[in-house]
């Protein structure tokens, strides 16, 4: 079985899959210093919930955006399921896309493994906006290339923020408001975050397209995407797996 991780800022996703299916998922809040043992005593103690354990795992692939963590993500695999991990952003990994940025080396491990997720289910030239620590949209060509994006701070980010800068601001529970005009406090910032959020959404995806001239399918994952489902007009596919489908993929490109 494949043990996939997906370390991000905010969360880490591990994932099983059995060469057919995905039999669980989990995430857990990112320390950059829980080591090796830690994450083994945790992980298989949610392994056996599923009736599995440390055993059962053969292979991993492992895809981080916290430097700090890869130490310890890598000593997992090596001191518990007894392989080398495959990681994106090694030399000689291939993902199979392409990068068109003035410094390939900036463009991050998660918008990669998500253009190759999507590009393995949706043909055509791709939109993805991922919904994180960070909303970022990510364009892929046709031809399965990333050609750049946007990187605008999320949405829990942006709460946190005006929670922290405005004495008088509560801190709320992000949630689609009944009507656009708050009024109260409360209904005030969730209006202004959630539809600020689905008309940046909106906007953005309407000016890339206008740029790029092209016809796109616009994909949604990420954390947070659910909530925008039904309310922003130009997403066409929410989609939960991009990322472990995308982390999949690089396993079957770069297994042993």
């Amino acid at each position: 079985m494949l043990l996939a991780i997906d370390c991000g800022n905010t969360n880490t996703l591990f994932a099983v899959h059995d060469g057919t299916d995905w039999r669980a998922q989990w995430r857990t809040a990112t320390h950059s210093g829980r080591t090796a043992d830690e994450y083994a005593v945790w992980l298989n103690q949610l392994l056996q919930l599923q009736g599995l354990a440390l055993k059962d795992l053969k292979a991993c692939v492992i895809s981080t955006v916290v430097p700090q963590s890869l130490f310890n993500l890598r000593n997992l695999a090596r001191r518990y399921i007894g392989t080398e991990p495959v990681v994106v952003g090694d030399p000689g990994v291939d993902l199979g896309v392409g990068v068109n940025l003035q410094r390939p080396q900036d463009a991050g491990a998660d918008r990669l493994v998500n253009a190759l997720g999507c590009r393995v289910k949706y043909p055509g030239a791709l939109i993805i906006v991922d919904s994180g620590t960070a909303t970022t949209f990510d364009v892929v060509s046709a031809e399965g290339n990333f050609e750049g994006g946007i990187i605008s701070p999320g949405i829990n980010l942006s709460m946190q923020a005006l929670h922290q800068a405005a004495a008088r601001l509560p801190r709320i529970a992000i949630e689609r408001p009944p009507q656009v005009l708050g009024k109260d406090t409360v209904g005030a910032m969730q209006s202004g975050v959630f539809w600020g959020y689905i008309d940046l959404i909106d906007g953005l995806v309407r000016r890339l397209k206008a740029e790029l001239g092209q016809e796109m399918t616009v994909i949604a994952t990420g954390g947070v995407a659910s909530l925008f489902e039904g309310a922003a007009e130009t997403i066409d596919h929410f989609d939960p797996d991009v990322t472990i489908r995308g982390l999949l993929e690089v396993w079957r490109r770069n297994a042993p």
